[in-house]
């Protein structure tokens, strides 16, 4: 069955365009009209645009969104937010890490993502024992996107040591520790789950440099043939200083140095980078995942953004501790690093050409890079993967053009979104997931429990 969508104004590959008509069959674009009358039956739409991909995210800390606020004794940073995490990872159960993955990928189709990156490493019950499926966790972050109806890149984490060189891993870690043997039959788990789901892609993601040996990810990178591969790098100096200590190189050399970075790999973070490594990593194809406002909450530090465009680096974002969730907020958080960094404006823009737009383009194309899928944005024979903003707003009074997405990242009060469709399915309605009170109801309840 074929439906139609009418918008008055959309942004197509080529730019912006009127009177735009859509024809939608099982989930792709077939048929694309400019300048087109709305025919009988059309659904009709004010604005049009491509859903984004979310690239990096970590679904079972949204359950902590709020809780780790609180100044502590000493110097309070990443590493001091990292015993609050773990404590929430090894309370979750199965059940749990469904409804908070449930509620989260309502909550970011609402934002317009239309696809998110699980980077997922909570695997094993509560004493770190394997369940009796192996892949349990992975296939309740498999249901939760079945339900929401979120485009799924499930990249199961491989997590063996607590530092470098091979350290043994804590106590509190122990629900992410694999061995190589067991994590290849997790992995085979997770591909049979994610083959029963509608365009779902299956990746890898060997933690960080800190967690995996360099034997161990020589072992791995062959398991994800031509999928994703995602790896933390260079979040924190700490880490940094760390690598230093033990390899004589930082976190993003090494990599550029001994693994075959391009443009199947997503480097998340790479915070902390020299300039050399930063034209090194945009000249490699990789892209690199940036988490703004996780980056900001946690004072990990600014991205070399504007080195990094003019070295023509890919990049899209993610909301990786999930804190909030604001697809608009991330991208406005990113440019605003970069004038507070450099006591400049319009820091991630090309010449003539607005901000918003020069950062929506970069992460539409870079998130669908890093997630392994085939997204053009709205052309005949991709994914009917689409937002419309509500135009009666008054941040989008009398804005046209690129002046639209400038509206919507840096002046919208309030959220813009109207409706938004993944694979041709539209899931929310007036900026509510039709999902949106029973994910709530579910959330609550685990949350009130953790708490």
């Amino acid at each position: 069955m074929t439906q139609a969508l009418h918008f008055a104004t959309a942004l197509l590959p080529g730019g912006w365009q009127s009177d735009v008509r859509l024809g939608i069959a099982a989930g792709r674009i077939i048929s694309l009209e400019t300048k087109a009358n709305a025919e009988p039956g059309d659904e009709r739409h004010a604005i049009g645009l491509p859903g984004i991909s979310n690239l990096h995210s970590h679904a079972f800390q949204r359950a902590m969104a709020g809780l780790a606020e609180y100044g502590g004794a000493g110097p309070d940073d990443f590493w001091t937010w990292r015993e609050v995490m773990y404590r929430t990872a090894l309370s979750i159960t199965p059940d749990d890490v469904e409804a908070i993955a449930t509620q989260l990928y309502v909550e970011m189709l609402e934002a317009g993502f239309t696809r998110v990156g699980e980077f997922h490493y909570l695997h094993h019950d509560q004493d770190g024992c394997r369940y009796s499926d192996i892949a349990e966790m992975s296939k309740r972050i498999v249901a939760a996107a079945n339900e929401t109806g979120i485009g799924l890149t499930l990249l199961p984490v491989f997590y063996a040591h607590g530092d470098f060189g091979g350290a043994p891993p804590t106590n509190g870690q122990r629900r992410f520790v694999s061995t190589i043997d067991g994590f290849a039959r997790l992995f085979a788990e997770s591909r049979a789950a994610v083959a029963k789901l509608d365009g779902a892609i299956l990746g890898i993601a060997p933690h960080s440099l800190r967690a995996v040996t360099p034997e161990q990810l020589s072992t791995l990178i062959p398991l994800a043939g031509a999928a994703p591969i995602h790896i933390h790098a260079a979040e924190q100096m700490r880490e940094v200083e760390a690598c230093v200590a033990w390899s004589a190189r930082r976190p993003v050399e090494w990599l550029l140095e001994n693994a075959p970075l391009d443009e199947r790999w997503c480097l998340i973070h790479a915070t902390h980078m020299t300039e050399e490594e930063t034209e090194a990593l945009a000249s490699s194809g990789t892209t690199a995942g940036l988490c703004p406002i996780t980056e900001a909450n946690l004072g990990d530090g600014v991205f070399k953004g504007r080195m990094f465009l003019d070295g023509r680096g890919t990049f899209g974002i993610g909301s990786d501790s999930n804190v909030l969730i604001d697809a608009a907020g991330e991208l406005r958080q990113l440019e605003y690093a970069q004038r507070l960094g450099d006591r400049a404006r319009n820091r991630m823009s090309l010449s003539g050409k607005s901000t918003g737009r020069t950062l929506f383009d970069a992460v539409l194309h870079g998130g669908a890079l890093a997630l392994g899928a085939v997204e053009l944005g709205l052309t005949r024979g991709s994914p009917a993967n689409i937002i419309s903003l509500q135009s009666d707003q008054v941040a989008l009074d009398g804005m046209t053009g690129d002046r639209i997405l400038d509206a919507w990242i840096f002046a919208a009060r309030e959220p813009l979104i109207d409706c938004v469709w993944a694979r041709g399915t539209k899931l929310v309605v007036g900026g509510r997931h039709r999902q949106h009170d029973a994910a709530r109801a579910r959330f609550r309840k685990v949350v009130r429990k953790l708490v």
